[in-house]
């Protein structure tokens, strides 16, 4: 990617969105504080960074920034100085950062028109906290714009709710996710198809499943279960091995089991007589007639069941390789 991607003509997806801030914009008329809510992954941080990037551009276009001024290259490396990033200091946003964001805030941004903060995943921002960042909300200094993101699961107080303006996201198209995935990664078409179909258009999603390889490691755990039903001796091994492949992982355990669930969830589909065309491991299609003639629809959907568990007890903090490896012999 490129300092001249941060422009509205490359955000692929999200046309509402676009329209509405850009607009906005381009007419002056920008609130103060904005929430980007919508599924995790879908590009809600890169299009606040497009649109501080368009409103600070030194040499903006008719409707859009120039992608190669010094500002818009400081947005695309995240150096600008008058551009704040909030992030989760572990599992929440504390206090402490909302302190030390209004103390930042006390002074006049140092070389753009507007200063730009962006504040990721606000669902996760402790009581306390959000109670803090109210007023800053409801009236911040002058040249300042807060741009929050949040995913559509996570709680949020209606007290912050009623003090921005709601900027809806929606997933990305299959298409869009393909096209961004090969331009920004070296990647054939038919792996960036698959990525796409199984991140369910969470494109942060598909650079995770690329970035760790678990396409591979779901294929090899499929093969595994196919094979355990002809060698006891070899079942036993290879279960092992698996598991601690997929220990490994440690936090992105549940994204690995996120993408075995989607492989049954498949199952499933093909064998209540659902159309092959629908199914979203299309690179798997070859190991679906053995896999459906193992298995009925009850079995399928108590494999399901056992997943569920599976991803309850990692919440739990149970031994990851444990509960993978007493998973596999139950999906065997």
């Amino acid at each position: 990617m490129e300092a001249s991607d941060l422009r509205f003509a490359h955000l692929l997806g999200h046309e509402k969105p676009k329209v509405l801030l850009r607009e906005a914009a381009a007419k002056n008329k920008m609130g103060h504080a904005y929430l980007f809510r919508g599924p995790d992954g879908v590009g809600k941080k890169r299009t606040a960074l497009t649109l501080a990037a368009y409103i600070n551009c030194k040499n903006p276009l008719e409707d859009d920034s120039c992608g190669l001024c010094t500002a818009c290259r400081k947005y695309f490396s995240g150096n600008h100085p008058d551009l704040i990033l909030v992030e989760p200091d572990g599992a929440a946003i504390k206090i402490g950062q909302i302190r030390e964001l209004k103390r930042q805030l006390t002074f006049p941004p140092l070389e753009a028109k507007v200063r730009i903060i962006i504040l990721e995943d606000i669902h996760t921002m402790r009581r306390e906290a959000a109670n803090s960042l109210l007023k800053t909300l409801e009236e911040p200094a002058p040249g300042n714009l807060l741009i929050l993101t949040a995913d559509l699961a996570g709680e949020i107080l209606p007290t912050i709710l009623s003090r921005c303006q709601i900027i809806p996201f929606g997933s990305l198209d299959h298409k869009d996710m393909v096209r961004l995935l090969m331009r920004e990664n070296d990647m054939e078409e038919s792996v960036a198809f698959t990525l796409a179909a199984v991140a369910e258009g969470s494109l942060g999603r598909a650079k995770l499943l690329w970035r760790e390889d678990l396409l591979s490691l779901r294929q090899e755990v499929v093969e595994g279960l196919l094979l355990g039903q002809q060698n006891q001796a070899e079942t036993i091994a290879r279960v092992f091995r698996l598991s601690e492949k997929g220990a490994a992982l440690k936090e992105n355990t549940s994204e690995f089991l996120a993408l075995i669930r989607l492989w049954y969830r498949d199952l499933v589909l093909v064998a209540a007589g659902g159309p092959e065309a629908s199914i979203a491991n299309k690179d798997l299609a070859l190991f679906l007639p053995a896999a459906t003639q193992l298995w009925s629809l009850g079995q399928l959907h108590q494999k399901l069941h056992r997943l569920d568990l599976a991803e309850r007890q990692l919440l739990r903090n149970c031994s990851r390789t444990l509960v993978l490896e007493t998973l596999f012999f139950d999906l065997i």
